[in-house]
């Protein structure tokens, strides 16, 4: 299982949000390409980056600071999220290294976009799945649909996306523990992978997700808990490398 540092852009900074609030967050670097370097030094095999303002504009704001990241790290893989509404927008991130890209409102609100998208890009496409209390939130998680999360996950598995990013945003940022639960059943509900977010603050948090990553659990994305110290990365992939190999 990977342990997937977050690098979260907004303004061109790297910060991390409170539940997905874009007034409620803390800046932990003006350098995002700095950032990257910290966590691919200290031994990160993905990164997780994530446009916020691109989110909510509904197309990418901070593309150019991505766009370096993945040319200065071509051999560290890219998953990218925010913003990606259109297939030129994937055409762009994929053109530059990303590797895959994270569809998350666009996905929800025209889920045949997501077909289309497989078929143009096989191999690249993950869907984010982010939830408040069972249900789908869209628009940089600003507005709840009717969606429920596994229907949902189990109609892109059939589309051929990747893997699903599931995030249960009460817990983003708020390192309040991750939501082992949601997570395991929806990796039950579907055959692939799935990645958690959302509520990571320890150690124990990777050790838990470790003890049911072989139902299809393949990473946890940090953001918060990495930046504020709470959980030592190069332990927590250390924990998780050890528990794949007793898998």
């Amino acid at each position: 299982m990977l342990v997937i540092p977050a690098i979260d852009l907004k303004d061109g900074q790297c910060v991390r949000l409170k539940q997905g609030r874009m007034e409620d967050n803390t800046v932990f670097s003006n350098d995002p390409i700095a950032m990257a370097a910290r966590w691919i030094e200290a031994g990160a095999r993905r990164l997780h980056i994530v446009d916020l303002n691109g989110a909510f504009a509904g197309k990418p704001v901070n593309a150019k600071i991505i766009h370096q990241i993945a040319e200065t790290y071509p051999h560290i893989p890219i998953q990218v999220g925010g913003g990606i509404r259109d297939e030129e927008t994937i055409q762009t991130y994929l053109s530059v290294g990303v590797s895959y890209v994270i569809i998350g409102t666009k996905a929800i609100q025209a889920p045949h976009f997501v077909a289309d998208a497989c078929l143009e890009f096989p191999g690249h496409i993950m869907v984010g799945l982010d939830a408040r209390n069972g249900k789908l939130a869209t628009e940089g998680w600003s507005k709840l649909s009717h969606h429920k999360v596994i229907d949902m996950a189990q109609r892109f598995e059939q589309d051929g996306v990747t893997a699903i990013v599931f995030t249960d945003i009460s817990r983003d940022g708020m390192l309040g523990g991750v939501n082992v639960e949601s997570t395991l059943e929806l990796a039950r509900a579907i055959t692939i992978p799935v990645i958690a977010a959302g509520g990571i603050k320890t150690v124990y948090d990777i050790q838990a997700l470790c003890e049911v990553a072989n139902e299809g659990i393949i990473g946890a994305i940090t953001g918060r808990a990495i930046y504020e110290g709470t959980l030592d990365f190069v332990q927590a992939q250390q924990l998780a490398d050890e528990c794949s190999r007793k898998n």
